[in-house]
């Protein structure tokens, strides 16, 4: 196990035990069983972070191709990502939805990529006027995408909010 991956166990061990402990109580079975299953889901989970990461441009520029040839709107003129400084804005947006959904994977806990990465983007979104919808398929597009891709491994990825 890599040192990353030790400490994201460790973390998820050390809560459950300090909350026994808090309480003076014993890990139940069903917190023991728990953890067996999440250390015996590590090895898919880093396999489909790995995959998911030396794919990442692809993942990117193929779901942003289709957005866009799906909504064409949004690159004409008074669209939201017409210029190519909007456009580069939105394909830096799509990358790190992308990491952060490989975090979530990682964990297996998908309040990182909720609390640090998608609320923040909706709060700007909106104060920029970038529709949500948009963003909601691109971010499916992506997820397609990289489900859809042969090299992709299909591990169990964590519950996510929608935007």
């Amino acid at each position: 196990m890599s040192t990353r991956t030790q400490f994201f166990v460790f973390d998820a061990f050390t809560k459950v035990v300090a909350q026994a402990d808090a309480r003076g109580e014993f890990l139940n079975a069903g917190q023991i069983d728990a953890f067996a299953a999440m250390v015996s889901e590590s090895n898919k989970r880093m396999d489909s972070v790995n995959r998911i990461t030396s794919n990442a441009s692809a993942i990117v520029t193929n779901a942003a191709r289709e957005l866009f040839d799906q909504q064409p709107a949004l690159i004409a003129p008074g669209g939201n990502a017409y210029t190519h400084r909007r456009m580069a804005a939105c394909l830096r947006d799509m990358e790190i939805v992308l990491r952060y959904v490989t975090y979530a994977v990682f964990t297996g806990d998908a309040s990182v990529l909720e609390d640090r990465c998608l609320n923040g983007l909706r709060e700007t979104y909106l104060a920029l006027g970038v529709p949500g919808a948009s963003v909601a398929e691109g971010i499916r597009k992506m997820k397609d995408a990289a489900i859809s891709s042969p090299t992709i491994a299909t591990a169990s990825p964590p519950a996510t909010a929608p935007l």
